[in-house]
C-alpha cells in the first residue's frame, strides 16, 4: 500500500513544512500552517509508460494572431486587451460584494445573447440565487447554462458534451474540489491542482475560462501564488464599499495590456459603463476649497482627471498623523519631505491627510505636483484657480520631473473646459496650440509653493500665526534666489 506522507502547508503562500509551527517564515503571517496529506506514490507502482515524442519547431515562420472574442462589454474588453482569447484562462479576484459575479453574469448574458454557448458554474450560490440576481439585472431571458457544482471530475466532463462553450465562468476556484488529492476544499493543495485541471481543459477545448479567486484581508488573491502563474491573466475588480465606481485593472496579461483600468458604476440595474471617468469623477467638485487640486492623469492609454483633496491642520500630539487613501503612503512621506526640506514649509506640527476622489487608486508618479499643490493650499488656507490641472513629478532635490503622454492629458483637460495647466518646465514645448491651454510651467517646486503662499498672502484676516510663519513669500522667494 501506499504510504501517505502528512505535510503542514501555509494557506496564505504555500509554502510546505515538515512539522507544524506558528509562523510561517516564507510570509511572516501567524497560525497559516494546516496539516494536508500529499498523497505520494511510491515509484514501484508508478507508470512505466515512456513519453513519446513531439515535433520540434523553429523560431521562423508564420505566427497568426489569436483569435479573440468581444465580451460585449467596451470596459471589460479594454481591460482584457480586446476580447476573450481561445483556451485562455482569466483569475478575477475582489472584495466580497465588490460586484464580482454581477460583472460575470453581465459578461455570459450578452455573449449568450449573441449566439455563443456561455456557461456559469457556481460552487457557491444555488441556482435559483443566480438565477435572482439575473432576473434583477434584466437578464433572465438570456441563454446562459446554469450549474451548481463544486467537482471538477464532473464539471470537465459535463463540459466536455457537445459544442465546446465560447466561455466557462468558475465562481469560486477556492471552492471547487478534485479526487487526485486528498484535501479540504481551499485548501492550497486542492486550489493548485483544481485549477490545473482547468487550465488542461482550456488549452486541450479552446474555451476561454474565468476563475473567480477570493481575496486575503490585504487585499491579494488567496491561494497559492503559483496559480496566478499558472493563468494567462490576472485582474483585480477594486472600489470602496462607500461609492458606486469600480475599478476592473489588468495585473498580469499575456495577451494584451497590464496599465488599461475598466471603470463601472454600481447602479440598482447592475454595471453601468462609464465611458468618460473624468468627467464621473469630477462630477462633485467643491469649487473654491482650500486644499483641492484636479491632477491629469494617465491610466495605460487613457487620459484621466482625478481631484485630489488634502487637510493640513495642526495638532497637539507627539508624532503628527499622515493618513492618505488613494494614494501610496510612502510617495506621500517624500512629498512631505521635500516640501520641508527645500521649500521651507514646515509640517512636523500638522497632522497629514490626502484623499483621492471618488476611490480611485493613483500608481504614477506623475501625482506628485498635484499633492504638492493641494497640501500647501490646505496649509496656506489659498483655494486654486479652479480651471487649473497639475502633473509633474518631483524629485528629492525639490526639481519637478517630465513625465510621459503631456499631449493628452492635456487634450482631456481642455475637452472637460479646463483653462490652464500647470506642468514642468521641460515638458513646455509639448503643449499644442489645439490644446487651448494656458500652460504655466515650474522647474522646481518651491516655484509653485511661493505662487500658492503670495495667494493666501492676500487674505490676511484668515491666517493663523503660525501660518504666517511657515508659508511668507518673501521667504520662498528668498530661496528661490
Amino acid at each position: 500500500m501506499a504510504k501517505s506522507t502528512l505535510s503542514f502547508v501555509c494557506q496564505n503562500c504555500g509554502a510546505a513544512y515538515n512539522r507544524w509551527q506558528g509562523k510561517c517564515e516564507a510570509c511572516g503571517e501567524w497560525n497559516t500552517l494546516a496539516e494536508e496529506d500529499s498523497g505520494a506514490v511510491p515509484v514501484s507502482i508508478r507508470s512505466k509508460r515512456k513519453g513519446r515524442t513531439f515535433q520540434l519547431e523553429s523560431l521562423s515562420g508564420k505566427s497568426h494572431d489569436a483569435p479573440r472574442l468581444a465580451s460585449g462589454m467596451a470596459e471589460l474588453d479594454r481591460v482584457t486587451g480586446g476580447g476573450f482569447v481561445r483556451g485562455s484562462v482569466l483569475l478575477v479576484g475582489g472584495d466580497p460584494g465588490i460586484g464580482k459575479s454581477t460583472l460575470l453574469t453581465q459578461a455570459t448574458s450578452l455573449l449568450a445573447r449573441a449566439g455563443h454557448r456561455a456557461v456559469y458554474i457556481s460552487g457557491e450560490e444555488a441556482i435559483a440565487q443566480v438565477r435572482l440576481r439575473a432576473e434583477r439585472l434584466g437578464l433572465s431571458d438570456a441563454p446562459v447554462q446554469l450549474a451548481s457544482e463544486t467537482s471538477v471530475e464532473d464539471i470537465v466532463s459535463t463540459l466536455s458534451e457537445g459544442a465546446v462553450p465560447r466561455l466557462i465562468v468558475i465562481d469560486s476556484i477556492q471552492t471547487m474540489w478534485t479526487d487526485t488529492v486528498e484535501s479540504a476544499p481551499g485548501t492550497v493543495t486542492q486550489v493548485r491542482a483544481s485549477a490545473q485541471a482547468l487550465i488542461r481543459f482550456a488549452k486541450k477545448t479552446g474555451a476561454a475560462i474565468i476563475l473567480v479567486g477570493h481575496v486575503t484581508k490585504d487585499g491579494q488573491i488567496a491561494g497559492p501564488r503559483v496559480v496566478e502563474h499558472m493563468v494567462d491573466a490576472v485582474m483585480s475588480f477594486e472600489g470602496e464599499g462607500s461609492q458606486q465606481f469600480r475599478i476592473l485593472r489588468a495585473v498580469k496579461n499575456r495577451f494584451g495590456p497590464t496599465d488599461e483600468i475598466g471603470v463601472f458604476e454600481m447602479t440598482g440595474l447592475g454595471l453601468r459603463e462609464v465611458s468618460n471617468p473624468s468627467e464621473l469623477f469630477l462630477s462633485e467638485r467643491d469649487l473654491g476649497s482650500p486644499g483641492t487640486a484636479v491632477f491629469a492623469g494617465i491610466e495605460g492609454t487613457r487620459p484621466v482627471l482625478v481631484e485630489l483633496q488634502a487637510l493640513v491642520a495642526p495638532t497637539s500630539l507627539g508624532t503628527p498623523r499622515r493618513a492618505v487613501v488613494g494614494w501610496d503612503p510612502s510617495r506621500l512621506s517624500m512629498v512631505l519631505a521635500v516640501l520641508e526640506a527645500h521649500c521651507g514649509v514646515k509640517l512636523s506640527g500638522h497632522d497629514v491627510y490626502l484623499n483621492v476622489a471618488g476611490g480611485l487608486r493613483i500608481q504614477e508618479p506623475a501625482a506628485d505636483l498635484a499633492a504638492a499643490a493641494a497640501l500647501v493650499s490646505s496649509l496656506v488656507n489659498a483655494p486654486l484657480p479652479t480651471d487649473a490641472v497639475y502633473f509633474g513629478e518631483i524629485s528629492l532635490s525639490g526639481a519637478v520631473r517630465p513625465v510621459a503622454q503631456t499631449a493628452a492629458r492635456l487634450k482631456e483637460a481642455a475637452k472637460l473646459g479646463f483653462g490652464r495647466a500647470v506642468l514642468p518646465e521641460s515638458a513646455r514645448g509639448e503643449v499644442g496650440g489645439d490644446a487651448g491651454l494656458a500652460s504655466t510651467s515650474v522647474s522646481g517646486l518651491s516655484t509653485l509653493v511661493a505662487d500658492i503662499a503670495a495667494r493666501g498672502s492676500r487674505k490676511p484676516q484668515q491666517e493663523s500665526p503660525a501660518l504666517e510663519k511657515n508659508a511668507t513669500p518673501a521667504r520662498f522667494r528668498r530661496q528661490d534666489r
